[in-house]
């Protein structure tokens, strides 16, 4: 797999994201995901990428169980779940947060630690400091933000480096180019693209909708809900008969086509099964493959927001 730098190592150019092993899509089991991390290891993945907040701590328990050393990782905190549902960047929550995560890591150390949410009222560099401490302290190799906008980030870099910026970016979802990828490029920060395969929407087969009342967010989420729908799998019908017609794999495709938008930009889908990583090889894409899947796939086809009111509470906006 090619490599991308993150941070002060290089990782393959594809992450993993392991939000789905708390069970947040679907019903999964502690062995199912220690074998697709192992398949994802073999099929050189570097970089695994956890919250404390998945599953409540489930999923970074299974990466703990895991255990594997010789592998980049990352973690998050800053959300607190409701209700209702807030952010806290304070200092002795991020600590706390913290050991908390690297207990059940099976860690002294993570390399990648994110704040998941911004908290308004506590000054980016404030926040910064915090994290700038626990870098010399050895706790974290680097810190990252999510779900900033590009002034945000500019202001935190300047008081600490800033490791890497993870927004959700896709086919489907293309904000970060209005800003934030152009500011990471310029400061030298890798730039993690979350939901790269829109949860499934760009899986191998159309998504059915058959989600869990309750439990797995698409089930309200406005783009997953009708008529919105139906509309984006019709609007997406024409990208999979592109790739039926060359040979791609519509996950492959979509991840060639966030890989392609800049040379510092790292996905990171995720999955449940071993199974789902063949569908992650890359095809050969060029210019021209790229202009038509535009041309199909237009910059704001969605219908739909891509989250909730009360999920865009403590996302920052900037257009």
């Amino acid at each position: 797999m090619q490599q991308r730098r993150l941070g002060d190592r290089k990782v393959g150019a594809i992450g993993f994201g392991a939000m789905s092993f708390g069970g947040m899509f679907g019903a999964t089991d502690a062995a199912t995901s220690l074998a697709c991390l192992d398949a994802a290891a073999e099929a050189g993945i570097g970089h695994f990428d956890t919250a404390n907040i998945y599953g409540m701590g489930v999923s970074e328990q299974i990466i703990g169980r895991w255990g594997r050393r010789d592998v980049h990782l990352a973690t998050k905190c800053g959300i607190v779940n409701g209700p209702p549902r807030a952010v806290r960047n304070d200092e002795p929550h991020i600590r706390q947060c913290l050991e908390e995560s690297l207990r059940r890591l099976n860690r002294e150390h993570v390399e990648l630690y994110y704040i998941h949410r911004r908290q308004p009222d506590i000054p980016v560099e404030d926040l910064a400091g915090t994290m700038a401490k626990l870098v010399q302290e050895g706790k974290i190799g680097g810190y990252g933000l999510s779900e900033v906008a590009p002034q945000t980030l500019r202001r935190a870099h300047a008081e600490h480096p800033v490791t890497a910026v993870q927004s959700e970016f896709s086919l489907w979802t293309r904000l970060p180019q209005l800003g934030l990828i152009q500011a990471c490029r310029a400061l030298g920060v890798a730039f993690v693209a979350f939901s790269p395969l829109g949860r499934g929407m760009f899986g191998r087969a159309p998504l059915k909708r058959d989600f869990r009342a309750g439990i797995d967010f698409r089930d309200t989420n406005p783009r997953f809900v009708e008529p919105n729908f139906s509309a984006n799998l019709a609007a997406i019908a024409p990208f999979r008969d592109l790739c039926a017609r060359r040979g791609w794999t519509v996950p492959g495709a979509a991840l060639a086509w966030v890989l392609a938008q800049g040379d510092h930009i790292i996905p990171i889908p995720g999955t449940r099964s071993a199974d789902h990583l063949r569908d992650w090889q890359l095809p050969k894409i060029d210019a021209a493959d790229l202009a038509e899947i535009d041309r199909i796939l237009p910059p704001g086809f969605a219908h739909g927001d891509r989250y909730g009111d009360h999920q865009m509470a403590f996302v920052e906006r900037y257009c």
